[in-house]
């Protein structure tokens, strides 16, 4: 466990599946956690409970005034955590709509930037910057064109903010989950996808979300201080 005493992250979507579970891994290594939600208030209202020290903040990512919001009032920042993504349905490239369209691409990656850029701004030296990706980056899936695009942009987003602020001895790093036990998991694999997804990962089963969070904190942590620029998949051996 690393030791983050002292330290303020902020989460994006820190109130359900894998946003939750890191909210309350870094909570427990000792970070002050403000974490955001769209929706759901009694999910946050749980994790405010159960994690000492959390805040909870209502952010619609998609508005002009999102990062304003999420960052009101966090003076000293030592972690972004970029892991909010819009809910979606799996659609040709066809049949996605100009809204659809920019509804995904507002709060996928329009809302990492400016909330990487808030970090190079107000960041102490020595911080971490961390954005959640997906392994359909690697493993392209029919339908999902519109959120690996979003997801892509975020991993070059990371690639270039490294060069910028490597001299202030902070990281910028991307996780990308395989498959996970979330409700977008459930929602948008039958059963029989889901098994078959099991039966080509190496170790046998579905992520669960601590698997994602362990990678998160390590890459926050003491431990993460010679990381940077990198995009760590964390399958279970998916996708090789």
């Amino acid at each position: 466990m690393g030791d983050l005493t002292g330290k303020t992250a902020v989460v994006t979507g820190g109130s359900r599946g894998i946003g939750r579970a890191i909210v309350e891994r870094l909570g427990r290594d000792g970070a002050t956690v403000v974490f955001s939600y769209h929706s759901r208030a009694d999910d946050a209202a749980e994790v405010v409970k159960a994690v000492p020290g959390a805040r909870a903040v209502r952010v619609d990512l998609a508005a002009d005034d999102a990062v304003d919001t999420l960052f009101a009032g966090v003076d000293d920042l030592d972690i972004l955590v970029c892991n909010a993504a819009a809910r979606f349905s799996p659609a040709p490239v066809a049949e996605v709509t100009p809204a659809e369209y920019d509804r995904v691409m507002a709060v996928n990656a329009r809302s990492v930037y400016f909330s990487m850029q808030h970090a190079a701004r107000h960041m102490r030296d020595g911080g971490r910057i961390i954005t959640l990706s997906t392994m359909n980056t690697r493993m392209p899936a029919p339908g999902a064109a519109l959120y690996m695009g979003t997801k892509g942009a975020i991993e070059q987003f990371g690639r270039a903010l490294m060069g910028e602020l490597g001299p202030r001895g902070i990281t910028v790093n991307a996780v990308s989950p395989g498959a996970t036990e979330t409700d977008l998991l459930r929602t948008t694999n039958s059963p029989e996808q889901l098994a078959m997804i099991e039966a080509h990962t190496p170790l046998g089963r579905v992520g669960q979300p601590e698997d994602i969070a362990d990678v998160v904190a390590f890459l926050a942590g003491p431990d993460g201080r010679w990381i940077t620029g990198q995009n760590l998949r964390a399958g279970g051996g998916l996708g090789g």
